[in-house]
């Protein structure tokens, strides 16, 4: 099987590294890639927002799957252009997409699919957003309606904060959602979905603001664990029963059946699993960390994925142990990151291939390796237990310099300290 990545994040260096294991996958191909992919995958230049230039390069490469990391090129219906060549695809049709590209479409398909949710309403006048934001509170939940990778959403008990955050939406001609406040701990829960085939992969929690104690501006994701061991397995049962089924078979009825990885944030409050928000695609940073523990065949479950045969492939298998990835990110990330640093050390931590994954790197003329974005590396730690695999994760990033850098130094401390419980009633 000849596959090809399309992305350039430390997701898509997960996959390629995940894929690169499996002995059916003959030939491995990442575009546009990163510097570290190019180790291990041959990375061609690509726009992976374009569907001309992603189905040229499949037909190009003799391509039997492609596989599309980022949400923009699936909401752009990239995937769509792909079968459309006669090519399997992993990841959903621009129809299904809309799970993530709109938040308004998800939350009318979790009503009709009786999905517990935030209540919610969309503000797109101006006019409107003062009345609106009186009838939420006294924690307000304030997102950009589109796709904002993680950081168009702001959760604050400052009212004006919350109005300025709406604001400066409007008038950038975005949509608003305002939501109400969902408590309880956050899980993130990627499923393999076929239709209303889905499979569950191992649950994880992302860690979204920028500063340890979860405090400053929301980001793309600093760091990830899995498995969680504060989490009831019946807990997780009802999250596939009852949140994922029922979504994956509205899809159905709808006509826009979803294909490929359905991700669930969820909120685990005390009445039970609460939906945060869908993505269409594999989450960053979690990937990092669920596929660690991966021991299936990951080419073999994609492909099934995308050929409409996943109910025949056995259920994933995994390693016993704890993952963690934590992501080292780029002076002034969130906000506009310095670009062009010098990174040192990477080799010195990579003692095997997964341990330090690429995300905004790129080489420089001269050779040297460099920050080319925001979240410039994951590096990850697999242990017998979650304490194990922090203490990895930490001692490897030790050895990593990279002028004006940071990153969080509590990922998945909670868990560790047993400071993480579902909520009781």
């Amino acid at each position: 099987m000849r596959v090809l990545v399309i992305g350039s994040g430390a997701r898509e260096h997960a996959l390629v590294l995940s894929l690169r294991r499996d002995p059916a996958v003959s030939a491995l191909y990442a575009a546009p890639g990163n510097a570290g992919i190019a180790q291990h995958a041959q990375v061609r230049p690509v726009d992976p927002s374009s569907a001309e230039a992603v189905v040229a390069l499949a037909t190009e490469l003799s391509a039997d799957l492609v596989v599309i990391g980022p949400e923009v090129p699936l909401v752009l219906g990239v995937a769509d252009a792909v079968r459309a060549a006669g090519i399997a695809c992993f990841g959903p049709s621009a129809a299904a997409a809309r799970i993530e590209g709109s938040k308004a479409f998800a939350k009318d398909v979790m009503a009709a699919a009786g999905v517990r949710t935030a209540h919610s309403e969309v503000v797109d006048n101006p006019a409107e957003l003062d009345a609106a934001l009186d009838r939420f509170g006294p924690t307000w939940v304030v997102k950009d309606d589109g796709l904002a990778a993680g950081k168009g959403v702001v959760v604050t008990a400052d009212r004006l904060a919350a109005r300025d955050h709406g604001a400066e939406l409007l008038e950038q001609g975005h949509p608003v959602l305002l939501e109400s406040f969902l408590d309880g701990p956050e899980v993130s829960l990627f499923c393999l979905v076929d239709g209303e085939t889905v499979v569950p992969l191992l649950p994880a929690q992302d860690h979204k603001r920028v500063g340890d104690g979860d405090t400053g501006p929301n980001t793309g994701g600093m760091g990830a664990y899995t498995p969680l061991p504060w989490l009831p397995e019946e807990t997780l049962t009802a999250i596939v029963e009852d949140v994922v089924k029922p979504v994956a078979a509205e899809m159905v009825r709808r006509g826009c059946p979803f294909s490929g990885l359905l991700y669930a944030g969820l909120a685990i409050g005390a009445a039970g699993p609460a939906v945060v928000e869908f993505n269409c695609r594999f989450g960053d940073p979690e990937t990092q960390a669920v596929l660690a523990l991966l021991e299936s065949p990951l080419g073999e479950l994609l492909n099934a994925t995308a050929t409409g045969t996943l109910a025949e492939v056995a259920a994933p298998r995994w390693r016993d142990g704890s993952a963690i990835t934590v992501v080292i990110a780029a002076e002034n990330y969130p906000g506009r990151p310095r670009l062009g640093d010098v990174i040192t050390g990477v080799g010195e931590a990579a003692q095997d291939d997964a341990a330090v994954l690429h995300a905004g790197t790129s080489l420089r003329e001269d050779g040297a390796l460099v920050s080319s974005g925001g979240r410039v590396l994951s590096v990850v730690g697999v242990g017998a237990d979650l304490s194990e695999a922090r203490t990895k994760a930490y001692d490897r990033i030790a050895s990593i310099k990279l002028p004006g850098s940071h990153y969080r130094t509590d990922i998945g401390l909670a868990a560790v300290e047993h400071r993480i419980a579902v909520p009781t009633q």
